[in-house]
């Protein structure tokens, strides 16, 4: 089985800590956003995934070594693939194209998730929705009695269904996908100057191809700042097991209210962490309290009060009481 994660996006709502770390290497809860889809997608298959193709912009030689060694972590080969302009999801897909054979599935970057679903090589495909209460700003599907997908609608205006598509999907046959995104291509079947993957999936769907749902039980977005320290708010929840305290930081006079991630060389003296909190390798708080926040490494935070916040990567803080989104290097006095 294959994978494809379409990742190019310059993941504008989330700057600035986008300027420097593409997105989906944005770390939550300690691990960053694609490692922790690639890790949950595994375990939910029936099979081992064989190759991950990766779906990139311009992002350099570090990340895609990093991104190839996520693969290796499971034990596939990882592959990089290049979308140059910003065509559509359909075009996103089909810049990995070698990969579109046999079993495959495509997973969107920014869609974290937890699901009591196994993925079977016996399904024809598979489309994974969540049940919302406002589904008019995401594509949605329609299901028939027999609790198979029949019909797809972008943005509903008006009510159709609540089960809206999270960016996971399984094919059966994944050279079917790619011959149904060729021909949008080749007939310049655009919406909005893009090549939308629904338009294919409509295609194969009236082609007899049964996609069935395949519903989640949370659907974690990590699109801008808010969404995203919410996430880290609701994976340490998941996760809190008592082991999420490195042996190898150091932490003086201070009160850890649990659940909190704290790394590697973290360094924490007369504060107050917690609960909520992801502190990366090598940063050190003095006299802070800081709670629901993700700080990233190598920071520099002292006599500061945070919550609700987003600390770059060797940023620094002195006497900061606020909800703050401060990019990597940056630096804020007050």
């Amino acid at each position: 089985m294959n994978l494809i994660i379409p990742m190019a996006g310059r993941g504008t709502r989330l700057r600035p800590h986008t300027l420097y770390t593409p997105k989906p290497l944005i770390p939550v809860a300690g691990k960053p956003i694609v490692q922790r889809l690639v890790e949950d997608i595994a375990a939910m298959c029936d099979e081992p995934i064989s190759k991950i193709g990766f779906v990139v912009g311009d992002f350099g030689k570090e990340v895609e070594d990093q991104l190839i060694n996520i693969a290796a972590q499971i034990g596939a080969e990882g592959q990089i693939y290049y979308q140059e302009e910003a065509l559509g999801t359909g075009h996103a897909i089909y810049c990995a194209e070698p990969l579109l054979d046999g079993p495959v599935i495509v997973a969107f970057a920014d869609t974290l998730f937890r699901a009591d679903f196994k993925v079977s090589t016996n399904d024809e495909g598979v489309i994974w929705v969540k049940q919302i209460e406002d589904p008019s700003q995401f594509g949605v599907v329609t299901v028939d009695d027999n609790n198979t997908i029949s019909g797809f609608v972008e943005k509903p205006k008006e009510f159709v269904s609540d089960l809206a598509i999270i960016g996971i999907y399984f094919f059966g046959n994944g050279g079917h996908l790619g011959k149904e995104l060729k021909l949008l291509m080749d007939n310049n079947v655009v919406k909005g100057g893009e090549f939308q993957l629904t338009d294919a999936l409509e295609s194969m769907r009236q082609q007899g191809v049964g996609f069935k749902p395949g519903k989640v039980e949370h659907w974690m977005d990590c699109g801008n700042k808010n969404a995203t320290v919410e996430t880290n708010r609701v994976l340490l929840d998941f996760e809190d097991e008592g082991g999420l305290i490195s042996s190898e930081a150091t932490i003086e006079n201070s009160s850890i209210i649990p659940p909190v991630l704290i790394a590697d060389g973290a360094t924490i003296s007369n504060s107050v962490i917690g609960p909520h909190v992801s502190v990366g390798h090598n940063s050190v708080i003095e006299d802070s309290r800081i709670s629901n926040s993700i700080i990233r490494e190598e920071c520099s935070i002292r006599n500061s009060v945070l919550t609700n916040s987003m600390v770059g990567v060797k940023a620094s803080i002195n006497a900061s009481a606020r909800d703050l989104s401060l990019g990597d290097f940056s630096v804020e006095n007050s």
